[in-house]
């Protein structure tokens, strides 16, 4: 497909996700903090299958890279209150102070155009890592306040169910990515060789979420992920 072509779907569903859960978090049809966390994990598996839609150009990870980019200087903007959007402060903030988003939902962005440059297609470490930060740290959250287990000793506002939720999430929803992928070719390895190093990397990338960092866990637990699938992919 042309890569503009391809510029203009990727944008149109984004934008269309964030938009929909928006609507969804300002009718009150869900809880900010839940609409927060589904924007978080859904986010990253449709913008990176909509990699699939460019062709091998060299420009096309920049044009790519233009859709998270755009989206996160628009979070700065409205954190900084230079832009009013009260349906996104409502749908990514905890408390419906615009300066949160400023906080996690910038370096998600970040983390974003980031990793598509850095690896786009052109190796699995990138989409790992951003299944990573999707599915880990963002079920990990939505399973940590539902269900009811010990609170992790070294950091006591996070949790065994929590940190279970990472590990599992984190590596189901990099296994279906990657799955995707060698069955569309982009991959040549067998899917079966990336099962055990995926282990490895929701390990530790479990390991360095549990930690009590806020705010930051969606840069650290990501380079992590990151620096452990370029030694072990």
């Amino acid at each position: 497909m042309n890569n503009y072509i391809a510029l203009i779907l990727t944008f149109a569903a984004s934008l269309g996700f964030l938009r929909i859960m928006d609507f969804i978090a300002h009718r009150g049809w869900m809880d900010s903090k839940t609409s927060r966390k589904v924007i978080h994990i859904g986010t990253g598996p449709l913008f990176v299958l909509c990699w699939l839609l460019f062709n091998d150009a060299p420009e096309a990870r920049w044009l790519a890279a233009l859709v998270p980019f755009s989206i996160t200087v628009q979070f700065a903007l409205i954190g900084l209150g230079v832009m009013k959007d009260e349906a996104s402060v409502k749908a990514m903030s905890r408390t419906g102070d615009p300066k949160e988003i400023l906080r996690g939902p910038l370096f998600y962005g970040i983390m974003f155009v980031a990793l598509t440059i850095i690896f786009w297609k052109d190796s699995p470490v990138g989409i790992v890592a951003l299944m990573m930060l999707c599915g880990g740290d963002g079920i990990a959250d939505m399973i940590g306040r539902n269900v009811k287990s010990p609170k992790l000793s070294w950091s006591e506002k996070k949790s065994i169910a929590g940190s279970l939720g990472v590990f599992a999430g984190g590596w189901i929803l990099s296994a279906l990515v990657l799955f995707i992928y060698t069955q569309v070719g982009i991959f040549s390895a067998p899917f079966s060789s990336y099962l055990l190093p995926l282990v490895w990397i929701a390990l530790g990338t479990t390991l360095v979420e549990s930690l009590p960092l806020k705010d930051v866990d969606n840069i650290t637990a990501t380079v992590v992920a990151a620096v452990m699938g370029w030694l072990l992919l």
